[in-house]
């Protein structure tokens, strides 16, 4: 928050340092609408509106993303090229609508205001990040070798974890221990082995440093995962609101077809492995389970006539928008399980825990091959399918899927 905080108040700044250079040089009057200054707006709409545009900018450049471990040469980077967006978009937006037809106003206005941008911001954004480094905890790299050591274990977030495995931990206790270490919300790596810096699978994150597979590491950069945030937020908030009357309906529907509530309620393991209540539209009768969980089968007797047609379409799926909103899942990403179910695949896939490293969605890779899951197999490949997604996350792959996904439910092939 203390970013954000400082980014508004420097953009702030700039837009009033703007103003009066314009009208210093080009002798407009500051109060006056139908000026030089912003003929086309009102003089107070832009001191509110220009700081958020600034912020939306910054958000969506992956600035506010682990900036405890951002670099100087980073920061400086990433400030030169938001401020170049900015100064951009506030000439096309306002600028551009100048009464003062003179081209070389233009480009001198457009350079100010570049230059005010990054100098201003940068200035806050250094000063604050130099008094973070000096008197806040900084990030610490510990080093553990067995599952012994997470007992007394104390880390904070930002901090590295970097497993170095004794001889005699097998495959699976070392899957465990990543398990167990995600929750903490810290950097994890791992010693490679000979297999690992053969495949290319280590990576060397400092020039002086060693080589190591970094387990939660994202293959997308922190600009893409930022898009990819606000595309959910965008996309989640659209369906809610265009398909108000069909929730409506459906609701209607599944409350009228059998006795029970319409919507449906159960947890799941999410992000970090940390589990969330996911929300449904009710496709069984009530009670289906009796406590203990169970897959759901074709022709099951527990699902309802409605359940079937909404299952059939993913109807049933549309309440997780609200999940969505509220940042537990994605629109494109690995499905999630319920923690009885996760702990059988467990058995025979220990490396279900690397999921953990981005939030579950409502499809993926795997739901598209696979489909509804009801048997431990087909739960397995699915998971299969997810971690090749998750190897190769980009923004084209999330839209590439997205319209598999519409075919699929089209086609009537959501079951």
């Amino acid at each position: 928050m203390g970013y954000i905080a400082v980014d508004f108040f420097s953009a702030e700044l700039v837009w009033l340092a703007f103003l009066f250079f314009r009208w210093l040089v080009y002798e407009g009057k500051v109060f006056s609408v139908n000026t030089v200054l912003i003929p086309a707006f009102d003089f107070y709409w832009p001191l509110i509106f220009y700081p958020i545009g600034c912020l939306l900018i910054y958000y969506l450049s992956g600035y506010y993303l682990r900036v405890y471990r951002k670099r100087f040469t980073q920061e400086l980077l990433t400030t030169i090229i938001s401020s170049i967006v900015i100064a951009l978009g506030a000439f096309f937006i306002i600028i551009i609508d100048d009464q003062v037809q003179s081209y070389h106003r233009y480009v001198v206005s457009l350079a100010v205001l570049w230059l005010l941008q990054f100098c201003i911001s940068y200035i806050f954004r250094l000063a604050l990040t130099l008094l973070i480094r000096r008197y806040a905890l900084p990030p610490v790299t510990i080093t553990i070798h067995s599952e012994a050591e997470l007992e007394t274990l104390r880390v904070n977030k930002g901090d590295q974890i970097i497993i170095d495995p004794l001889p005699s931990l097998s495959e699976n206790d070392l899957y465990n221990m990543i398990r167990r270490i995600y929750p903490m919300d810290v950097d994890i790596a791992v010693v490679p082995k000979l297999y690992d810096m053969l495949t290319g699978a280590a990576k060397i994150p400092e020039i002086d440093g060693n080589p190591l597979v970094m387990i939660t590491q994202h293959k997308m950069s922190d600009s893409e995962l930022c898009i990819k945030r606000a595309f959910d937020i965008f996309a989640a908030s659209a369906v809610i609101v265009l398909l108000s009357p069909l929730y409506a309906l459906l609701w209607v529907l599944v409350y009228a077809s059998s006795k029970g509530p319409a919507f449906y309620c159960q947890q799941r393991i999410g992000l970090h492995g940390k589990p969330f209540d996911i929300y449904k539209f009710r496709t069984m009768v009530q009670h289906a389970e009796n406590d203990v969980p169970q897959l759901s089968a074709d022709d099951d007797p527990r699902v309802t006539k409605v359940g079937k047609f909404m299952r059939k379409y993913r109807l049933d799926e549309l309440p997780q928008m609200w999940n969505i909103l509220k940042g537990d899942m994605s629109v494109v990403g690995p499905r999630p399980e319920r923690e009885y179910f996760i702990r059988q695949i467990t058995e025979q896939a220990p490396y279900y825990c690397l999921l953990y490293k981005i939030r579950p969605g409502m499809t993926s890779w795997g739901p598209i091959r696979v489909g509804y899951t009801d048997t431990l197999q087909k739960m397995i490949d699915r998971l299969n399918y997810d971690i090749v997604y998750m190897e190769n996350m980009s923004l084209r792959l999330d839209i590439k899927i997205l319209f598999y996904t519409i075919g699929v439910i089209l086609d009537g092939k959501g079951k």
